[in-house]
């Protein structure tokens, strides 16, 4: 079962009585936007950071927006279900926010030309649905680097959730960061075809530790990963929220996201009458991607390179996805002195040279 909740700005509502005839004034309405989340809002990852954002705009805009939320939609007909209900209600935008709900968005939207749909992860627009997605593989990236440097047994984990390109560029950008300090490694994945399942996912990491990994990493959304690495003694690495607090030693830093400075400027584009179908890809750069705070126990040195390829990353110099490249079948996939282009990147479907295993079809 759904749940849905609202919050409610106040409309204010003035009478007064003035040469006998009653004068009454009413606030304009505020601007109705609703959320889709893939998960419970209490997952510790990806959802409780959409709803952090979506939290951060209502403190933002107070009385000039009215937010509602659903939680736990699977990205089945279900999910054009809950989309539609939206619109039919009286949302005047949208945020999708998983990757399997792109098909959906885009056929709702198609029904409801007024409205405006934004998705996250996707790669579809229409005149009234516009994408957004994060260069999160720059934080993946830097993850790589801590556990190049860090491991002791050169063999890293990682949780995947399905094989679709963000998943992949992420795993891939991992390793890569992994590589540029550490050539030895390898990165083994265990695929638990699922966004948010916290058994599944301790699974996985627990499989993952019996191979020889001692840094975990996951594209999934519960803290079980690192709550397996803090029973397990060996590192993690927080994903989409600050998971600190479900392993005070494990967790060496988080990759999160602030989705609420994206929230607002489509918010305030949208009071504005100027919103666009954009295609959004913002990062560390922009205060989209946001690393937390170093682990104590990360050694200086090793503090030092993580905030000087951080710098490089954010000014431009250093491009996680620059040539030469091979794929983990030998293929040259990047010539040396070139960079995948953006599109690719988008639609990568390859995994690179360091990482186990193929991805499941």
């Amino acid at each position: 079962m759904f749940r849905i909740r609202f919050t409610f700005a106040a409309v204010a509502l003035v009478s007064s009585l003035s040469f006998g005839i009653v004068s009454v004034s009413q606030a304009a309405e505020p601007l109705k936007v609703a959320f889709v989340y893939v998960g419970p809002v209490g997952d510790g990852g990806w959802t409780f950071q959409h709803d952090q954002g979506r939290l951060a705009i209502e403190k933002e805009f107070g009385g000039k927006i009215k937010t509602t939320f659903v939680e736990n939609v699977p990205e089945t007909a279900d999910a054009e279900r809950v989309i539609r209900q939206l619109a039919v209600d009286g949302n005047q935008l949208i945020f999708t926010t998983s990757f399997g709900y792109m098909d959906p968005t885009i056929k709702v939207a198609k029904a409801f030309p007024k409205v405006h749909f934004v998705h996250a992860t996707g790669y579809k627009t229409a005149a009234n649905v516009g994408t957004y997605q994060t260069r999160f593989y720059e934080g993946a990236y830097l993850l790589g680097i801590l556990a190049g440097k860090m491991t002791k047994t050169n063999t890293l984990g990682f949780v995947g959730s399905f094989p679709v390109p963000e998943v992949v560029r992420n795993i891939d950008a991992y390793t890569l960061g992994a590589k540029s300090v550490n050539p030895k490694i390898k990165t083994k994945v265990v695929w638990v075809n699922t966004w948010y399942d916290p058994s599944k996912e301790r699974q996985a990491a627990e499989t993952l530790v019996a191979q020889g990994a001692d840094m975990l990493a996951q594209n999934t959304d519960s803290p079980a990963v690192v709550q397996v690495a803090e029973e397990k003694g060996v590192h993690a690495f927080g994903w989409d929220s600050d998971m600190a607090k479900y392993g005070a030693k494990a967790q060496l830093t988080a990759n999160t996201e602030n989705w609420g400075v994206y929230y607002s400027q489509v918010v305030k584009s949208e009071l504005a009458g100027t919103w666009k179908p954009e295609q959004t890809l913002w990062g560390i750069k922009e205060n989209l991607v946001v690393l937390s705070a170093l682990n104590p126990s990360v050694p200086p040195d090793v503090a030092k390179l993580f905030n000087e390829k951080k710098k490089e990353i954010v000014d431009g110099t250093l491009v996680p996805f620059a040539g030469p490249l091979k794929d983990n079948t030998g293929t040259v996939k990047v010539a040396a002195g070139a960079t995948l282009a953006m599109g690719d990147l988008m639609g990568i479907n390859w995994l690179v040279d360091g990482v186990d295993g193929s991805l499941p079809k």
